[in-house]
C-alpha cells in the first residue's frame, strides 16, 4: 500500500492531522491500497503541505468511487527561529514579512486541475501562522548562506476554506468580468500575472471557465453561460 507513513511524517503534517480530526475520525487506514490519513465516515482526508502532484494517481483512482478531501496549509504568517550557532549564546526568532493569501493555493492545484470537475472531490485550506526551524551548516552548506531549515511546525490555525462547487471556486473571479484575460484577473485580485495565468488553467481545466478566443496575444475567457430554466421552475416555483 501507498502513503506517507508514519516513519517519514513530517511534524507540520502530523500537527495538522491532530488539529484536523474528530471524535470517531480514524487515522491511517488503509482503502483501495492506499493509506488514508484520516476516514470520517465515508469522507477520505489526505492533508498535503506541498507537492500535489505526487498525490494526483491516488486521488484521481479514490474519488472515482469515494468522496475525497484534499486538506492544504497556506502560512498566512510565518516566524523564524535560527538555532544557536557558536557565534551566537541562542536561538534567534524573528517574523518573516511574506504573508500568504488563500489564492497561493494554485500554485499547487495546476497539478491536479481536472479533479475540480468532479464531484467526488472537495478542497480545503487551512490558513496558518506556522514557525520554520533552521541550523547553521556552514558557509558551505547551499541555501540561506550556510542556513538550513531543520523543518516546519503548526502554531495556529487561523481561518478554514472549503471548496466544493463551482461557485466555490468562482468566487476568485470579480464580479463585473463578463469576459477577461489573465492580466485581467490579476488587476481585480491584486496579484502577479504568473498567479493568475495558472488560476486562469485550473478553472478552466476544471470546467469552471470557458476559453473564447484572444484578446490581443492574450486568451480571452468567459463564465459559462447558465442554462435557461423551463417549466414551472422559470416561475420562480420550487420542486
Amino acid at each position: 500500500m501507498s502513503g506517507i507513513g508514519l516513519l517519514n511524517e513530517k511534524p507540520l503534517h502530523a500537527s495538522l492531522k491532530q488539529w484536523y480530526a474528530r471524535p470517531g475520525d480514524r487515522l491511517e487506514v488503509p482503502v483501495d491500497g492506499f493509506v488514508i490519513d484520516i476516514v470520517r465516515d465515508d469522507l477520505l482526508i489526505e492533508i498535503q503541505t506541498r507537492n500535489f502532484f505526487s498525490l494526483k494517481s491516488k486521488l484521481t483512482k479514490l474519488a472515482l468511487s469515494h468522496p475525497v478531501r484534499l486538506v492544504y496549509p497556506i502560512v498566512q504568517e510565518k516566524w523564524i527561529v535560527r538555532l544557536a550557532t557558536d557565534s551566537t549564546r541562542g536561538a534567534i526568532r524573528r517574523k518573516s514579512p511574506k504573508r500568504g493569501r488563500v489564492e497561493d493555493l494554485f500554485w499547487e492545484l495546476v497539478s491536479i486541475p481536472q479533479l475540480l470537475s468532479n464531484p467526488n472531490f472537495s478542497f480545503e485550506v487551512l490558513m496558518i501562522r506556522g514557525e520554520e526551524v533552521r541550523r547553521y551548516a556552514g558557509k558551505r552548506a547551499w541555501r540561506r548562506r550556510g542556513w538550513v531549515s531543520e523543518g516546519r511546525r503548526l502554531l495556529e490555525v487561523m481561518d478554514q476554506r472549503l471548496f466544493r462547487e463551482p461557485a466555490d471556486w468562482l468566487r476568485f473571479v470579480p464580479d463585473g468580468l463578463e469576459s477577461f484575460t489573465t492580466r485581467d484577473l490579476a488587476t481585480g485580485i491584486d496579484t502577479g500575472t504568473e498567479l493568475a495565468q495558472k488560476m486562469a488553467y485550473c478553472l478552466r481545466e476544471g470546467k469552471m471557465i470557458e476559453l473564447i478566443g484572444r484578446r490581443g496575444r492574450a486568451n480571452l475567457y468567459r463564465l459559462p453561460k447558465k442554462p435557461r430554466a423551463r417549466g414551472r421552475l422559470a416561475r420562480g416555483s420550487v420542486d
